[in-house]
């Protein structure tokens, strides 16, 4: 599958170049930009993981955050996600990382979930531009919601 994303990527990519080559060349260089700014980000949050599940055995994990640690597990998830500024394209690698390491399913549901929709750090802006009540309640709903994942991922998954 990935493959044919890669071959569908190029084909368009050189299709843009033929149709206009100087508008290609400025795509590429914005895109090139956009990475050379993400990349710190990305690479400093995976490195943070992976020493942590360097230093945290798999067992420590499982206990914290696995399938056994039920419900506890998943609000402990859920509330390291919502005071979480992470952007997403490195929250799902860091969530398959956790994942191999022996977190749940229901668990990193929560963690996700809560991380793309539930903005602790970022609640200053968005009562400048929402207000405080709008801003709360989207908050407590998109909390609520990510348990709601949280328990059809563990039906869909057990």
């Amino acid at each position: 599958m990935n493959t044919a994303l890669y071959i569908v990527t190029l084909s368009l990519l050189f299709f843009s170049y033929y149709k206009d080559k100087k508008k290609t060349k400025m795509a590429l260089k914005k895109a090139w930009k956009a990475f050379e700014n993400i990349l710190p980000e990305f690479l400093v949050v995976i490195l943070l993981v992976g020493v942590l599940l360097a230093v945290v055995n798999p067992e420590v994990i499982s206990k914290i955050i696995g399938s056994d640690s039920g419900w506890m597990g998943v609000v402990l998830a859920a509330i390291v996600g919502a005071v979480t500024l992470i952007p997403g394209f490195v929250a799902f690698p860091t969530a398959a990382l956790l994942l191999q390491g022996g977190a749940g399913y229901m668990q990193i549901g929560a963690f996700v979930s809560t991380l793309m929709m539930v903005g602790v750090v970022t609640m200053p802006v968005e009562i400048k531009y929402f207000g405080k009540k709008l801003t709360i309640y989207r908050n407590i709903l998109a909390f609520i919601f990510s348990f709601i994942v949280a328990y059809i991922i563990g039906l869909v998954v057990t």
